[in-house]
């Protein structure tokens, strides 16, 4: 009985210690979100016109492998903040919204990679609201980790 016990208590300890990654070491890294090497948009301070197309482009990287994306805009007419970057932009004058867009996307990447280059055209609806909004992407990995990129940008007549 005492061998039927040790044996099922070091089972339980070695499954316990076992890992699903090949390497034996889980993933602690951050996805990354970059504008290396390319013209990422949107940008900080851009205008973009009621009717026309926002162009999408990031570079999204990992150490391990990506999982899936989202994309969110929504409008900023109360100047509350999401503090990715340092940039400031010129805002209106805080307003109600009456008619604000709202953008929400999720994207999958495809399994296996560890680099993507992610492109969409985004069309803005001819009859929002005009104003400040933010533009968020949010870049999650497989593991989990998720990286958070928020730009300031204006939506005009």
């Amino acid at each position: 009985m005492k061998i039927k016990f040790l044996t099922l208590s070091l089972l339980c300890a070695l499954s316990a210690c076992s890992s699903s990654d090949d390497d034996g070491e889980k993933d602690m890294q951050k996805p990354v979100i970059s504008d290396q090497g390319i013209v990422a948009n949107p940008i900080d301070c851009q205008q973009y016109k009621r009717g026309e197309v926002i162009p999408f482009h990031y570079l999204m990287t990992d150490d391990e492998e990506l999982g899936a994306y989202n994309i969110e805009i929504h409008n900023n007419f109360d100047h509350h903040t999401h503090s990715t970057t340092a940039t400031e932009c010129t805002m209106e004058a805080q307003k109600s919204p009456v008619n604000p867009w709202v953008y929400n996307q999720d994207f999958t990447i495809p399994a296996g990679l560890r680099e993507y280059d992610a492109r969409h055209d985004i069309k803005i609806p001819s009859d929002i609201d005009p104003g400040d909004y933010h533009f968020m992407v949010r870049l999650t990995d497989r593991a989990g980790w998720q990286q958070l990129h928020a730009v300031a940008v204006k939506i005009v007549e």
